[in-house]
């Protein structure tokens, strides 16, 4: 069976594959991807339900779980960094919890573990917009609710694209990611030891320093950073910052 289209490697080296968010699709990290590529091999897909990936069956937290390992496999990957933002960074804690061996460190943006009671409802109602409604609207709320006041006001090409991501995604497919978020429980990652570092953004409403930190404290030795003039779309809205995070993981680990 040939490596999914909606998959995409780029560069050799060790390998990295960077797991995207709800309204996202690898594009996400096309910045982290022009410099990682040079020194690594990066990998990243569109789950199934977001951008060009079909759903194949229900959506959840475990299902699109087995699709990244799938992944690994056709690719012959043994053991891989893992590079997540949002949602992708539950993907991540699950897979490494259950998975450790396959995982040689975590760089998490814009994380959380598991989303509180008020958001799983949120969650759901937007999934039903979705399928009522399309997605021009939760596009619209996406970028103004997810986004900081400089990106807003000095980067319309990052809103632009952002809005463009979410736009683009087929409303059924949003709206079964929707409720895997909404679904999902707290990863158990007591037992978990590899390198890890935690960012968010000081102007994240979704994963909130507070938030972000109990993400780092469940993760034995991580380091944890905040960045300024920062929404939710950390990889997109401080993209040089999101490199160089992962570098200085990577590289402190080789050294």
């Amino acid at each position: 069976m040939a490596v999914d289209s909606t998959v995409e490697v780029a560069g050799t080296g060790d390998p990295v594959i960077l797991v995207h968010g709800l309204g996202g699709t690898g594009n996400v990290w096309v910045p982290q991807v022009g410099i990682l590529s040079r020194f690594f091999t990066t990998v990243r897909q569109d789950l199934a339900g977001s951008g060009r990936a079909k759903t194949h069956g229900p959506v959840t937290t475990q299902t699109l779980v087995e699709d990244i390992l799938a992944t690994m496999s056709e690719l012959k990957i043994e053991a891989a960094h893992f590079v997540g933002h949002s949602y992708g960074t539950v993907l991540c804690q699950h897979l490494a919890a259950k998975h450790p061996g396959k995982v040689r460190s975590l760089s998490l943006f814009g994380p959380i573990r598991a989303p509180a009671d008020p958001a799983r409802q949120a969650l759901k109602d937007r999934a039903a917009k979705a399928r009522a409604e399309g997605l021009t609207a939760i596009a619209d709320i996406t970028v103004q609710m997810g986004t900081s006041a400089s990106t807003k006001a000095h980067r319309p090409e990052v809103a632009g694209f952002i809005r463009e991501l979410v736009m683009r995604q087929d409303p059924e497919g949003y709206a079964q990611t929707c409720e895997a978020v909404a679904g999902t429980q707290a990863a158990d990652l007591s037992g978990l030891r590899c390198p890890a570092v935690v960012v968010t953004g000081d102007e994240d409403a979704t994963s909130p320093p507070a938030v972000a930190k109990t993400v780092a404290d469940a993760l034995a030795g991580s380091k944890f950073h905040v960045l300024g003039r920062c929404g939710h779309w950390t990889p997109l809205e401080r993209a040089e910052a999101v490199s160089e995070a992962v570098f200085n993981l990577l590289y402190a680990r080789a050294s």
